[in-house]
């Protein structure tokens, strides 16, 4: 489910130091069409509450509580 920047062609953009920081940081990249599976949407629980993660059809992403 964890992406690498080879298996995410629009990472490579990505700045080396920018990369590094978010390494850094803890933070993981996480492909949204590996997140999605293919839905317009999906729910996401955290601490009790439930979220709804929605791809439009602009190609953006809302995530709503």
């Amino acid at each position: 489910m964890f992406v690498t920047p080879d298996d995410h062609p629009g990472t490579a953009s990505v700045p080396d130091d920018v990369r590094s920081s978010r390494q850094r940081a803890g933070a993981v990249e996480i492909d949204s069409g590996q997140l999605l599976q293919g839905r317009r949407e999906v729910l996401i629980r955290h601490g009790g509450e439930c979220y709804r993660l929605r791809h439009t059809r602009n190609d953006k992403l809302i995530l709503t509580k």
